[in-house]
């Protein structure tokens, strides 16, 4: 440390600001002989408080400055993060499994009452980690860490566990070769656990499938049950399916053995063991379901059917569970109004009031029944009275020529009537195939009712199953892949009947996906958006109400700027007596009447203050349809313009919003104990790990109880972020989020990266752990700054638009003294890399560029595949991203303005372009063209294609190969290092091989 400057003259208190702790340095003479002494004093009365300063903050004594080490991509697999957390229901315990990228985790439980803390092995992986629900006992699975890539010798792989602890003794108990677990709910006297799996020899030769009519293997295996305080087992063999009651009273095995002997439904009693087979035959039994309260079960029963292809399946029920359990049965081949030509599909479910089941049916065809025979090809030329072969008759079969050894042409036949393209239909014709149709049983009545057929296929029983919501946007789908405007009819249909009436018509959707409107929990009505008004309709009287007209706000999102009208700010639900939708004007939540009377704000002062309240949630064990206005509800905060994060309850008796937390963090979803007011939530900004703290229902003292990454502080790190301003497209208030080096000096400039996509500033407070192809910690632990801008858009504009957003950032990041105007390089990948490989036909004020695969060639791209899917871009282009209002030909000048590859010729900065191959997003002839185009320029460019690879990289060798390539060309033109030979002089195709071999290792 420097010495303290002393000034001369006497009586003079200086406050000196160290490290977050306030320390008074007072002189009351000159310098003298003995200001050694004096100074030395001060260094260990600074020392000290930094040491307490570490101690407060549970790190430790830090290393000093000089000493730490800057982040590598080494770092990456060594760096550690929370998989899962856990609280026990009483809240007296807390358990995380947390591990590094690549290597073993550990499962920490903590004593949350003298914060001891024990240590198990976790394994690879995430797992699965429980709490009984008496808090009794932690329940964890371990899986051998296995690393990527590599395959243990047979025989040598270490076996799953699953790992007991009692939480009284401390005890642990391992159980080898045991997989999945559950509790037996609130009695907690038994746990049950699958054996696992072990694999079984690879038979010499290959394997082909099986004989037409093989049956398939039975899905049983063992179950174990444990008695948690005898310790002892007992083994079920052949179960397919179990689960337990709420209560944990009763257990419910489904039976699946081979040739099918003993299948069938049993019933235990947890206290007694006492066991009920309360049916059995020679089937197949699948689908367990609960009802809501847990007293009720039903499963399907498929049997043989000697006329149709697949099983026969009907639905059981069963009610009043124990000794005289009773057994309800629908089986189709009874019903004469259950169409023959389907089947029963999936699981079945008890209505609300028992009264029925609820199920899928989908097609099946009879046994040695072919597909069958095309339709009639009739020609569309007008008839010719004179010529018989242009009146639109059959056409002749063709004539088979050639060898007739039954090969076929690999033919795809393109056509402009395809309601969907051909790549989309084969990319979802295992959907296509596995149509069902939503249909119910009503057991009292002894009815059935199909609800959903092949002119409304998306029908839905609203809650109480009193009416259904049937959807239908097929009128509109052939439009809507062309442009990606969706719209949907709105049905309501009687399950009693299957009488359809219409509700609604055209509800619009934002990009597919049909409108979906969102049923009350009493089932009396539904909730949708029309106009730029949200509505009520009443289902029983059939009629809509305009609820929003009368509130005074506007429930339409100005922030959305897509090419879209009037887009809707989100709906949060219903109350959970039905009286009230929940919905928020993009600032505050409201309660809004359905009767159309008006609305109340919960919060008030969201639009006021700029702060966003967001989503509602409610801590109950058994969670229930809709909000209880009636009790606490909890939403959280974000700041606008502050960026800062929190967490606030909404009391029903209270005006406006009870504030928990807010600060300049970034604060995690909180998670409550079960049966106390314990609360674990974390907290992170971009220097602070998102560490767990416990608190109170006051969320007062919060105590923080995990410390995931110690070593950070061997590292050099960033100090923080800066909030920076400046204006966008037509004026608008923009911010960016400017993150400083590490060992940042004020005054001095550096280095900086700007990464960009669209809006990026609400990551001011998120942490940074070091990760590949990420322009993050571990080049502000390189002394660069990342400048991460917001960027907004006008329609036909997209290109124009980043501009008019960008640059004015870099002005405002400029101006904060901390950014060096010499040395600035762009980042993007896909929209961002379009936009970086727009900019750069712009501006020269980058030294280098980074354009990850880019869009390039807008009116190529427009009509091209996105492979991912199967579909057209025209839909990206008119109703997402693109933000176009129409096609090329009747917006060609703003097509080709926005397109990089057509000002080419202005390009100055040096670019390196990844695109690869196999590429489903952006389709790999754009990163071609743009090179190509570029390199007949003459300009500095080199394409970098990972073959086999999509729009992102997945092969951990090849993230790794493009982290250190990113890396080596920022540092060439922005830290003055040498260039790599790979960019300076490329690698030819017979040297590749050596290249790769001699490149450095992460």
């Amino acid at each position: 440390m420097s010495r303290f400057p002393f000034p001369a003259r006497r009586g003079f208190a200086a406050l000196v600001l160290f490290c977050g702790v306030v320390a008074t340095l007072r002189a009351e003479d000159a310098p003298k002989a003995d200001d050694k002494q004096q100074i030395a004093e001060i260094e260990k009365q600074l020392a000290d408080l930094q040491k307490k300063l570490d101690e407060l903050k549970g790190k430790g004594p830090a290393p000093a400055t000089g000493s730490k080490k800057a982040l590598t991509f080494a770092d990456v697999d060594t760096w550690r993060s929370v998989r899962s957390a856990a609280l026990s229901p009483d809240g007296k315990w807390f358990a995380i499994r947390v591990g590094p990228n690549e290597g073993e985790t550990d499962l920490v439980l903590r004593n949350n009452a003298d914060g001891k803390e024990t240590k198990f092995p976790g394994g690879g992986g995430f797992g699965s980690t429980a709490f009984s629900l008496d808090s009794k006992w932690l329940a964890f699975t371990y899986t051998p860490y296995t690393k990527a890539g590599s395959t243990p010798p047979a025989g040598a792989r270490p076996k799953a566990k699953l790992v007991l602890v009692n939480l009284a003794t401390g005890d642990k108990t391992e159980i080898e070769g045991a997989a999945a677990f559950r509790f037996n709910g609130e009695l907690a006297t038994h746990i049950a656990f699958r054996k696992a799996t072990e694999p079984t020899s690879a038979p010499s030769g290959p394997a082909g499938p099986p004989a037409p009519g093989t049956p398939a293997p039975p899905a049983g295996s063992d179950l174990v049950l444990r008695d948690l305080a005898a310790g002892t087992d007992f083994v079920l063999g052949n179960v397919a399916d179990y689960d337990f009651d709420k209560k944990g009273e009763w257990l419910v095995t489904v039976i699946d053995a081979a040739g099918q002997i003993g299948n069938g439904v049993h019933l235990r009693d947890m206290k007694t063991g006492a066991v009920y087979p309360i049916e059995s035959g020679k089937a197949n039994y699948r689908g367990l379901a609960w009802n809501d309260e847990h007293t009720a079960f039903s499963v399907t029963k498929a049997t043989d059917d000697p006329a149709y292809d697949g099983k026969a399946v009907a639905v059981l029920g069963f009610t009043d569970l124990g000794p005289k359990t009773t057994k309800t049965v629908f089986d189709p081949k009874d019903d004469k109004d259950f169409p023959k030509e389907m089947a029963i599909s999936g699981t079945a479910a008890w209505t609300d009031a028992l009264d029925g089941f609820s199920f899928s049916i989908t097609e099946r065809k009879k046994k040695g029944e072919t597909a069958p025979a095309p339709k009639e090809v009739k020609t569309d030329t007008k008839a010719d009275p004179k010529d018989d072969s242009k009146k639109g008759k059959k056409a002749p079969a063709p004539t088979a020529t050639g060898s007739g050894d039954g090969t076929k042409p690999d033919l795809v036949v393109w056509h402009w009537k395809d309601e969907r393209l051909q790549p989309m239909q084969e990319k979802q014709a295992t959907a296509d195939r596995a149509v069902t149709y939503s249909a119910v049983y009503w057991t009292k009545d002894k009815k059935f009712v199909r609800l959903a057929d092949d002119k409304l296929k998306a029908v839905t029983l609203a809650p109480k199953q009193k009416f259904a919501i049937g959807r239908d946007s097929k009128p509109y789908e052939y439009m809507s892949y062309l442009n990606g405007k969706l719209f949907t009819d709105v049905y309501v249909v009687d399950p009693k009947t299957g009488t359809k009436t219409k509700a609604v018509e055209k509800l619009v959707s934002l990009f597919f996906g049909g409108a979906s409107p969102a049923p009350a929990p009493t089932g009396t009505h539904f909730l949708y958006y029309k106009d730029g008004h949200y509505h009520v309709y009443d289902l029983a009287a059939g009629k809509s109400t305009n609820v929003t007209e009368k509130v005074g706000t506007s429930f339409v999102d100005a922030d959305d700027d897509h090419n879209f009208d009037r887009p809707a700010t989100p709906a949060l639900g219903w109350s959970r007596d039905g009286q009230f939708v929940l919905l928020s004007d993009g600032w505050d939540i409201w309660r809004v009447a359905i009767d159309g009377t008006g609305g109340q704000s919960l919060t008030e002062n969201g639009k006021k203050d700029g702060i966003r309240y967001r989503g509602l949630t409610q801590f109950e064990p058994e969670p229930k349809p809709g909000t209880d206005l009636t009790r606490p509800v909890f939403t959280s905060m974000y700041g606008e313009w502050t960026k800062k994060d929190g967490l606030a309850r909404i009391d029903p008796s209270k005006a406006g919003a009870n504030v928990l937390l807010w600060g300049d963090y970034a604060y995690g979803a909180p998670q409550k104990a079960r049966k106390a007011d314990v609360f674990a939530y974390t907290r992170q900004t971009s220097v602070e790990y998102p560490d767990y703290y416990l608190t109170d229902a006051t969320f007062k003292d919060a105590k923080k109880v995990t410390d995931v990454n110690p070593q950070q502080k061997e590292y050099k790190w960033s100090p923080g972020a800066k909030l920076i301003e400046y204006k966008g497209v037509n004026g608008k208030r923009l911010q960016g989020a400017l993150f400083l080096p590490a060992g940042y000096e004020p005054g001095k400039k550096y280095p900086t990266i700007v990464y960009i996509y669209e809006k990026l500033s609400q990551g001011l407070h998120r942490y940074q752990a070091p990760a590949l192809n990420a322009i993050g910690s571990i080049y502000t632990s390189a002394g660069y700054a990342v400048l991460t801008p917001d960027i907004t858009y006008k329609l036909n504009d997209p290109g124009v638009s980043a501009a008019e957003c960008i640059l004015p950032a870099l002005d405002a990041a400029v101006a904060t003294g901390i950014v060096d105007n010499d040395k600035l390089a762009l980042h993007g990948h896909s929209w961002g890399g379009y936009q970086t490989a727009f900019l750069v036909t712009l501006t020269d004020r980058f030294k280098c560029a980074i354009a990850g695969a880019a869009l390039t060639d807008l009116v190529s791209m427009y009509s091209s595949v996105y492979w991912n899917v199967g579909m057209a871009n025209q839909p990206i282009f008119e109703s997402s991203q693109g933000r176009f209002t129409g096609g090329y030909w009747d917006l060609q000048e703003a097509y080709i303005r926005n397109s990089p590859v057509y000002h080419a010729k202005n390009v100055k900065t040096p670019l390196l372009l990844l695109h690869n191959d196999k590429d489903g997003a952006v389709d790999f002839t754009q990163g071609v063209e743009y090179y190509n185009t570029l390199r007949r320029l003459q300009k500095p460019v080199v394409m970098l294609q990972y073959k086999g690879e999509n729009h992102g990289l997945v092969k951990q060798e090849n993230r790794k190969d493009y982290a250190l390539r990113m890396k080596e060309f920022f540092d060439h033109y922005l830290m003055g290092k040498p260039a790599p030979d790979w960019w300076a002089e490329g690698v030819p195709h017979l040297k590749m091989d050596d290249h790769l071999k001699a490149r450095p290792k992460p």
